[in-house]
């Protein structure tokens, strides 16, 4: 093994706390108080919009996503908007890119086989298509990226769709993709998934594609 990853199991946390505690972890990360960490958590309804979002994204306005119960947040990830909500895994890795080989974009990639190989697991077959980031079920998208990238340290990270409602991103451009379709795991096999089963396949997945032994952590636990 090249290292520890340290994981953390959150339950359903507002994005704003997600948030600070990214940030709180990231410094401590590059000062060196703390070692990679791997936060596995669920977001009440929310858009989060990345640097390169536009207004038509959120065609209704925001005080119309705020009206159907789903926050409308700006936040320095890459990418456009995006939908969190309950039954959908996000895992956000606090890492020092210096032990992944300082590639950003080899990162991404092994982000990409990750959930590839977390889908395949769980009884799906998924895959990337060229010239888009995430990962797809067919031409139906399953799995999100967006990263941000401080003094070599990443926070924001992957989303995977499990057993979230899927209307929400019917009411927006996700990911800048007109007409995308998105589904789930649970759509794709038909019946409601075990999230926490889900998360522990992503955490193999990615202890397996970036050769890191993952350690519970249970001072960063809900």
């Amino acid at each position: 093994m090249s290292g520890e990853i340290l994981v953390a199991h959150r339950g359903i946390v507002p994005y704003e706390e997600a948030r600070g505690l990214q940030k709180e972890l990231a410094a401590r990360r590059q000062r060196g108080e703390v070692g990679d960490v791997l936060l596995l958590l669920e977001h009440p309804p929310v858009y989060t919009r990345g640097r390169r979002s536009k207004p038509g994204e959120l065609p209704m306005g925001a005080a119309w996503y705020e009206a159907q119960g789903i926050e409308v947040r700006e936040t320095d990830r890459g990418g456009l908007v995006t939908y969190h909500g309950p039954g959908q895994l996000v895992a956000y890795p606090i890492v020092d890119l210096r032990g992944y080989g300082g590639d950003v974009h080899r990162y991404v990639r092994g982000l990409e086989r990750t959930m590839i190989d977390a889908l395949g697991a769980a009884g799906v077959r998924a895959s990337v298509i060229e010239g888009l980031t995430g990962v797809w079920v067919g031409t139906r998208k399953i799995g999100s990226i967006g990263l941000h990238v401080s003094r070599g340290v990443t926070t924001h990270g992957l989303a995977v769709n499990v057993n979230n409602d899927l209307q929400p991103f019917e009411w927006v451009v996700p990911c800048g993709i007109e007409g995308v379709s998105m589904t789930s795991l649970s759509r794709e096999l038909g019946a409601e998934q075990d999230l926490d089963a889900f998360a522990d396949a992503l955490v193999a997945a990615y202890a397996s594609v970036f050769d890191k032994e993952p350690v519970a952590d249970a001072s960063l636990a809900a």
